[in-house]
């Protein structure tokens, strides 16, 4: 049994422009104990379907299942197997962080849990707030209660909808350590970010959607391994010739240029010395999961092989 399963889910919206498909036709599962991160540009679908997924919102068909639950169906249980951490933050203002957190372990009907919610506040770094006012918070902090709201009903399946948007690097360490550590526990967790390094590091197998459609599903080796590009990464402060440009991803002072093999590379270092472009701190390497992401957004559907 899976623990999670998509089996064929549209969304249809339909508007005074007509109809629009925010998921077409969406299958895939996710194994218990798996790692896996849900992928693709804004719009794409993923927020739609983790809101089906946590009964926030309805399919127009297809069915979801978490643990064997039916999340229409069997809402309730469904709901129990799920710890969801939100893109917004959404909290009460009329609570200390201890209180938020007691009273999100009732909705579920968990008592005398205070030993667990003790170590959340622990290892989320929560501990010297606990009795701080939720409104008093940062922005970093009221993230961190989100996620130990998520988890104070220890849930066998995590999902974090871009947990780490918006947060300094001390609360990634902290986040990432601690679901790592659930994760080896055996809870099965289902990540959305747009820091493609995040998911490249953490997740066995990857689903890319875009507009609606899942257009890559496999392990996150094999999608790297089937790019065959090597990449040429330098640092300048010039502007490059317009050929070069027209090819190149460009991120402040860092060019990034694809190669097809050695020649290529020779071809494009060529070409910057005839430009007079001056280069820092060259590198060449393999592709990332991010050129793997934008090949597949720009080329279109991707080989669903390895499921």
């Amino acid at each position: 049994m899976p623990a999670v399963r998509f089996q064929q889910v549209t969304k249809t919206y339909t508007g005074a422009r007509g109809t629009f498909n925010a998921l077409d036709e969406v299958s895939f599962d996710i194994e218990q104990g798996e790692f896996f991160g849900l992928l693709g540009p804004n719009g794409a679908g993923k927020t739609t379907l983790i809101s089906i997924l946590a009964g926030l919102n309805r399919a127009t068909s297809g069915q979801v299942t978490v643990m064997g639950h039916d999340v229409r169906a069997d809402y309730v249980a469904a709901r129990k197997a799920l710890g969801i951490v939100p893109q917004e933050l959404v909290f009460d203002p009329f609570f200390t962080v201890r209180e938020a957190l007691r009273i999100q372990s009732g909705y579920f009907g968990v008592r005398h849990n205070d030993a667990w919610i003790e170590e959340l506040l622990s290892e989320l770094g929560l501990t010297d707030k606990a009795d701080a006012n939720m409104r008093q918070l940062s922005g970093g902090m009221k993230r961190r209660v989100l996620v130990a709201q998520a988890l104070v009903h220890r849930p066998p399946v995590i999902v974090l909808d871009e947990p780490t948007a918006g947060v300094d690097v001390e609360l990634r360490q902290t986040l990432w350590a601690f679901i790592a550590r659930l994760h080896r526990e055996g809870h099965t967790v289902l990540l959305t970010t747009h820091y493609l390094e995040e998911a490249e590091a953490l997740c066995h197998r990857i689903g890319m959607l875009k507009q609606g459609k899942l257009v890559a599903l496999d392990r996150t080796a094999n999608l790297l391994a089937g790019t065959t590009s090597t990449m040429l990464r330098f640092k300048t402060d010039q502007a490059l010739p317009v050929p070069l440009a027209a090819q190149a991803r460009v991120t402040g002072r860092i060019v990034q240029l694809k190669a097809r093999d050695a020649q290529a590379v020779e071809q494009l270092l060529a070409a910057l010395r005839t430009g007079r472009v001056t280069i820092e701190d060259l590198e060449i390497g393999r592709a990332d999961l991010e050129d793997v992401f934008l090949e597949i957004m720009q080329g279109g559907s991707s080989a669903k092989a390895n499921p």
